[in-house]
């Protein structure tokens, strides 16, 4: 079954100069218009499109890559506020709109807001809601300590930053454990630290001990190649560069240079460090 707001491996039914028709199943015959058609395309091939509803209400097929698909969160810019309601640009050429019911607090153009995309059953459009709270799932989260969690920044608050688990669930980020800098709408990689009796969950940007040191050797390593296989940083290094720089603590810098070294992956030098 294909599905409106998401990609769909569809088998091409007819060649025109318009474009391609694929099969779409349940949603009929759809256009994937002329200049997304592939070279040398023959009915019976089969090609990956992105389903959505055009300016002309048609449902249609593109190889465009949207910023979003439908069900996930993303932060996207206004361009347009109007009597429908504001639309917000998500990579395609029909902007999402996000009708005034849907509005958290009413949204300005050129402001960037996290929202959820989702089909409106009613109309059979993908629209999008700020009201994020409506999205999020009521009942207690099963997740185990450390399990690794896909997460979307969401905003600042005092004590860190929330963030949306998995599409799923609200966790907090604590700010003096955050160590690169986050924004409403990126997405990282998580863990979960801790699930409270209250239900709230207690996130963290990495694993601890030695897992924490093995997650952070590919970036050092990655680093240090981008430089030339020479990094200025060392074990005298400001903790505030090295934070900048790198996105951790001093302390896991340290430890994950030990550990590397032991290895034989680096050699120490007077000024920093060198790949061996």
């Amino acid at each position: 079954m294909a599905n409106i707001g998401t990609y769909n491996t569809l088998t091409v039914t007819a060649v025109t100069d318009s474009g391609a028709y694929l099969d779409a199943n349940d949603l009929g015959e759809i256009l994937l218009p002329n200049r997304f058609v592939p070279e040398n395309c023959q009915p019976g091939q089969a090609i990956k499109v992105f389903i959505y509803v055009d300016s002309a209400e048609r449902v249609v097929a593109t190889t465009e890559k949207p910023f979003a698909e439908v069900d996930q969160f993303a932060s996207l810019k206004v361009t347009q506020v109007n009597k429908m309601g504001a639309f917000l640009d998500w990579g395609l050429p029909k902007d999402l709109l996000v009708p005034y019911n849907q509005q958290h607090s009413p949204m300005e153009a050129g402001k960037y807001y996290l929202v959820r995309i989702f089909l409106d059953l009613k109309t059979n459009r993908l629209v999008a809601s700020s009201k994020l709270d409506k999205f999020i799932n009521i009942w207690p989260a099963e997740y185990q300590k450390w399990d690794k969690v896909n997460l979307t920044i969401a905003s600042k608050t005092d004590l860190g930053f929330k963030a949306i688990i998995n599409e799923l669930h609200w966790g907090l980020l604590y700010e003096n454990e955050i160590f690169q800098p986050l924004r409403s709408g990126k997405k990282v990689t998580g863990y979960i630290k801790q699930v409270r009796q209250d239900g709230r969950i207690d996130l963290s940007l990495t694993r601890p001990g030695e897992g924490k040191v093995k997650d952070f050797s590919d970036t050092l390593l990655a680093h240090i190649a981008e430089q030339g296989g020479f990094s200025p940083l060392h074990d005298k290094s400001d903790p505030e560069l090295i934070k900048r720089t790198l996105g951790v603590s001093k302390k896991t810098f340290k430890a994950t240079v030990g550990n590397l070294l032991k290895n034989g992956k680096i050699v120490l030098e007077a000024n920093g460090i060198r790949l061996k």
